[in-house]
């Protein structure tokens, strides 16, 4: 029996009650688990990027706003962690999600924020990529070449992970600082050599053009974590906001895993990119509840510091543990 054709506007009706019966049920589940409503401040504004799975469900859901009514919750997107926390140290922001790096090169430079959270690693949401007919085959191939990398982003470490691994100094390759939309024109027009670069850009670029994987964050041993940060006034004003963003969040994350086909979808319409993207991204993503940072990811990440600095990419050292946030236990 032949299947009726559904014209475009029938087929983008059944998409969009589609979105609407996910938005339905994940509300509804949420309606069902949600804690009381608590004090917050006149406003949160929280900056994210497309690969921030929990912080976009927080977001579709309106969730924070059920919390906290009152509170006038703004969100601002952002290409890459060191734009975004830019914009979280000069007032702009009171709270956001960053890799690993982009804190480093803060604390360096004097902003004033701190470490208050901190999802698993992702070691296989990054890699550093060549085109298929590139010549390079091994990482000490990249001696000599021209790297294209978001400076001070999670890339920025996997790279200097890369040239250590080659047994290669820093001096030996040659850096390209771009935004990722800028690097993906660069690597594709052959401008650069080399691209190292996380999710979603790493899953969008390996399906529409399949790069070759010189090498991934689990191939070297980086660990690719994922912080939340604050600014200091906002942490110290008002912690009990942090903890309810904390419960949302790993909330949105157990969600998000318990129903990752609709979370894909819900993802895909939210931000734009293709759902094959977002399946794939998704996929190289642990389940990732949120708590403060433990002393194995404090550790962590103070390695990330002692690399940019032994290379000269930071002007000062730096002790991540200054700048972590220790919240009183709840009574």
């Amino acid at each position: 029996m032949t299947r009726p054709t559904l014209s475009p506007q029938r087929r983008r009706a059944l998409q969009l009650l589609g979105v609407t019966a996910f938005h339905w049920t994940l509300a509804s589940r949420y309606a069902q688990a949600q804690s009381p409503a608590v004090p917050g401040p006149e406003q949160l504004r929280i900056g994210y990027q497309k690969s921030a799975v929990n912080l976009v469900i927080l977001k579709q859901q309106g969730v924070l706003e059920k919390r906290f009514p009152g509170m006038r919750v703004s969100w601002l997107e952002f290409p890459a962690g060191p734009q975004l926390l830019e914009a979280l140290s000069v007032g702009s922001l009171e709270f956001g999600l960053t890799g690993d790096s982009p804190p480093v090169f803060a604390q360096a430079a004097g902003k004033d924020l701190l470490y208050v959270g901190a999802e698993p690693p992702k070691p296989d949401s990054s890699a550093l990529l060549v085109l298929k007919d590139s010549p390079l085959r091994t990482l000490a191939d990249l001696k000599g070449r021209r790297i294209a990398v978001q400076k001070g982003s999670s890339a920025h470490y996997l790279l200097v992970k890369a040239v250590e691994r080659a047994g290669l100094q820093w001096a030996d390759i040659q850096p390209v600082y771009l935004a990722p939309a800028d690097a993906r024109a660069a690597f594709e027009r052959k401008s650069v050599d080399a691209w190292a670069i996380w999710d979603p850009f790493y899953a969008a670029t390996e399906l529409a053009i399949q790069p070759r994987v010189l090498a991934t964050g689990r191939d070297l041993a980086s660990s690719n974590n994922s912080f939340y940060l604050a600014a200091r006034p906002f942490v110290h004003a008002h912690p009990q906001v942090l903890r309810v963003l904390f419960d949302e969040l790993s909330r949105a994350d157990r969600l998000a895993q318990e129903a990752r086909k609709d979370a894909i979808k819900l993802i895909a319409d939210f931000s734009g990119l293709d759902a094959g993207v977002v399946s794939l991204f998704i996929q190289r993503r642990p389940s990732s509840p949120v708590d403060v940072p433990g002393p194995t990811t404090v550790a962590d990440q103070q390695r990330v510091a002692d690399a940019f600095f032994k290379l000269g990419l930071i002007p000062k050292p730096v002790n991540v543990a200054d700048i972590v946030w220790r919240p009183v236990a709840r009574s």
